[in-house]
């Protein structure tokens, strides 16, 4: 076991190893814009601060927000839990989530149409949650495993991973628009002979990078968040109870946005959570599907 753990110690250390060098290369864009390029413009630097708080505020909440887990209401209880356990028959151990799972609010199944549960984590999956192996836990609204945050992006910090692509494809887009014309004098030379050239040639290239990047993976999330899917619902569609359907969640726009932002337009652009916490009329999940942990994401429209 120790050479297990010696391993996984290793591992868990090394996940932080691309959250380490965003971070690097937040810091020293802050030195190279504010020190180096001394732009020394009130509005620019008001912009740059701004966009930069915000920024960080967003990552931050990314990644130390704790992912959203099943309740204790999706395990199974005890004497159900040692028959499940003793029974080698997959069809009879159906039958006893089938029969647990009477109570819950579930309206997703495997392809072959059984009831989800994870034999890691010993709970019947609510709709929407899957298990992750980097964290070892099945996840809320799990859209993935982002190792730039070394984290699991769900239910409970979606929002949080929206506002970090926001801000960053702003804090991009502002550094290489301002930084663009002194780029251009580097070129020519019209720029002094000093280290800071080579901050500025680096920051309008590393700002561009990174804004490209960034751009495409902000507009595939938006139009995610406006179908109401995650990225593993968009790879393969939800299985309900008459058959797969990839716009099963789906509420119309106007809703699938409130899903993810909530219901207060005031706090939609801030890193604090907003996102929608219990079912509404028609959704055909009540006051049980909250209290059991499928908090956010069981209002959905009734499957066909």
């Amino acid at each position: 076991m120790a050479p297990t753990h010696v391993l996984r110690c290793c591992q868990r250390g090394l996940a932080w190893i691309p959250v380490i060098f965003i971070a690097l290369v937040v810091c020293w864009s802050y030195y190279a814009y504010v020190v180096e390029l001394c732009l020394c413009k009130f509005i620019y630097l008001a912009v740059f601060h701004v966009s930069f708080i915000m920024f960080v505020w967003s990552y931050w909440k990314t990644i130390f927000t704790r992912p959203s887990t099943p309740s204790k209401e999706f395990c199974l209880p005890k004497s159900e839990k040692e028959q499940y356990e003793k029974e080698q028959r997959p069809e009879t151990q159906q039958e006893i989530l089938k029969r647990v799972a009477t109570s819950l609010p579930l309206y997703t199944r495997t392809g072959a149409g059984a009831i989800r549960y994870c034999d890691r984590c010993q709970v019947i999956k609510p709709d929407r949650c899957h298990h992750c192996s980097a964290c070892d836990m099945c996840v809320l609204k799990m859209d993935h495993h982002c190792p730039w945050v070394n984290n699991c992006v769900g239910f409970s910090n979606y929002k949080f991973f929206i506002l970090f692509l926001t801000y960053s494809l702003v804090y991009c887009l502002f550094i290489a628009a301002s930084v663009l014309q002194y780029f251009i004098k580097f070129w020519t030379s019209d720029l002094p002979e000093s280290h800071a050239k080579f901050h500025v040639l680096f920051l309008f290239f590393v700002a561009a990078m990174f804004c490209i990047s960034i751009l495409s993976l902000f507009t595939y999330h938006l139009w995610l968040v406006g179908k109401n899917r995650s990225t593993i619902e968009a790879f393969r569609a939800p299985v309900f109870r008459n058959g797969p359907d990839k716009n099963g969640f789906s509420l119309g726009f106007s809703k699938n946005i409130a899903q993810v932002f909530g219901d207060q337009k005031l706090y939609w652009l801030l890193p604090v959570f907003t996102s929608v916490t219990q079912s509404g009329p028609g959704a055909g999940v009540g006051d049980r599907g909250v209290a059991g942990g499928v908090a956010g994401n069981q209002l959905h429209r009734q499957p066909r």
